[in-house]
């Protein structure tokens, strides 16, 4: 089973249309409706819907440090700082993730980009 992704509301559309180009389920906060909520409900709302969600927010990924830490599930994260990585590069990793991981892989783990 591949990954299904959720974008996080401050990912450049480009990055989600390359993503659905190259076959990746996507859905981004914004289609969800929830592009405003705090960081822990929208890392709750990714989890629920069995996405990772991908984010260039160093607070959702101080958010991940801490479920780590207290033991509290999330479904997974891939973080890319935005200055660092292409939106190619983000594109190109993030379909190797998508494609050959499976959910199980990124539970409760951060993956960081570029590889």
């Amino acid at each position: 089973m591949a990954i299904a992704l959720y974008m996080d509301a401050h990912i450049p559309r480009a990055m989600t249309l390359g993503l659905r180009l190259r076959g990746v389920d996507v859905i981004t906060a914004q289609e969800d409706n929830a592009a405003d909520l705090p960081d822990s409900t929208l890392l709750d709302r990714a989890t629920a819907l069995q996405r990772v969600l991908f984010t260039f927010d160093d607070d959702l990924l101080a958010e991940a440090t801490r479920r780590q830490i207290e033991g509290i599930p999330f479904a997974g994260v891939i973080y890319a700082h935005p200055s660092r990585v292409s939106i190619g590069t983000c594109i190109c990793d993030i379909e190797l993730i998508a494609k050959v991981g499976k959910p199980k892989d990124l539970v409760n783990r951060t993956e960081f980009l570029p590889f």
